[in-house]
């Protein structure tokens, strides 16, 4: 028996159910989710060298314009501080200017990569200072882990098939690249700054096509990582829906709460009809609330004695009718007005009963 109480614990200790759509939006708000970096470096290279497409002429002509002027204005200056500082701030200024419209489409390409990914999310808690990631030990663990293997096998897997595209793209322009001695120097700079944007290109969409391997893979290991087990799913489901004892309690509770406001409003009923045993409904009529009586207690056996006791203690008028009993507790809920149907039968036992109080 101690062996299989044993056996049962380790098996609903082992994590082997799906996460629970709480545990993802936990994990999720602490900045734990499914994504690749190499998603982000893919689009970020292939957005860049599809921009140069459009923006390489103007790239060229301020390289051209601030050469020009380097050889043309500054290498005549004077070296003095003020040159100086004025040669760096015009440099600085020149090369913002092109770097500028590249760093833009880095940055689009970021946001938008990681939105595809793990859509509007802001957390802090990942950036957080923790002392435990100093521990030496915790980082060897990391550094021989399964996961740190996958990682070098992939960075392999990457370098190697980037490499093998890239070198595909050279190889196919070799003829070309062996005829630049024969170009002039206009020439080959355009013919090499193709072959960049050609190279780029293809090894950006080798890279995509890989980082989508990534993602899924990424996706798989978080979806793991966040498994839970038999009992985990226990105590989640009792820390958000709560403790199915408390439950019964706060219920019983508010039973008895609701048995106590009932019967408090025996007294102020005009009657009460019964059964005459098993069932007693309270009726008053009050113009200022309703156009038609209400109940204002109804009940059973045991209640519908104790609602007989206190009616007949506060000199309440009982009228004994079975039918109208049984109808009334089967279709109209306490507080509610009674339907229409029953609106003559109840009509005539209050005037009785106001007749009765007036004689």
């Amino acid at each position: 028996m101690k062996l299989l109480s044993l056996d049962l614990q380790f098996f609903a200790g082992e994590k082997t159910e799906q996460a629970t759509p709480k545990k993802k939006q936990d994990a999720r708000k602490k900045g734990q989710v499914a994504k690749s970096a190499d998603v982000n470096t893919a689009i970020s290279l292939l957005t860049i060298f599809l921009s140069f497409i459009f923006i390489g002429a103007f790239m060229r002509d301020r390289i051209l314009n601030m050469m020009r002027g380097t050889f043309q204005d500054f290498l005549l200056l004077n070296l003095t501080d003020q040159s100086v500082h004025d040669f760096f701030l015009t440099m600085s200024y020149q090369s913002a200017i092109i770097l500028a419209p590249v760093m833009g489409v880095a940055l689009v390409a970021g946001v938008l990569s990681n939105y595809l990914q793990i859509g509007f999310l802001f957390s802090t808690e990942a950036v957080q200072m923790k002392l435990n990631k100093l521990d030496p030990i915790q980082g060897f663990k990391r550094i021989y882990s399964v996961r740190a293997i996958v990682e070098l096998l992939k960075s392999l897997l990457k370098i190697s098939f980037v490499g093998f595209v890239t070198f595909a793209v050279l190889w196919l322009d070799l003829d070309k690249i062996l005829m630049l001695s024969h170009i002039t120097v206009q020439q080959s700079f355009v013919y090499i700054a193709q072959l960049t944007v050609k190279m780029g290109l293809f090894a950006s969409g080798a890279l995509l096509l890989l980082s989508l391997l990534d993602y899924l893979y990424q996706r798989y290991d978080h979806e793991k990582n966040l498994r839970m087990s038999k009992q985990d799913i226990k105590d989640e489901y009792k820390k958000s829906e709560g403790d199915p004892l408390i439950k019964s309690k706060i219920k019983q509770r508010q039973r008895e709460m609701a048995m106590r406001r009932m019967m408090q409003d025996v007294p102020t009923a005009d009657v009460v009809i019964t059964n005459p045993t098993h069932y007693a409904i309270a009726l008053k009529y009050d113009d200022s609330k309703m156009d038609a009586p209400f109940v204002v207690a109804m009940g059973v056996d045991l209640v519908a004695q104790k609602i007989k006791e206190i009616a007949n203690s506060h000199d309440v008028m009982m009228v004994e009718n079975r039918p109208l009993a049984r109808a009334l507790y089967d279709q109209v809920e306490i507080g509610h007005a009674v339907p229409e149907e029953f609106f003559q039968a109840i009509a005539e036992i209050i005037a009785y009963v106001y007749q009765a109080k007036s004689v």
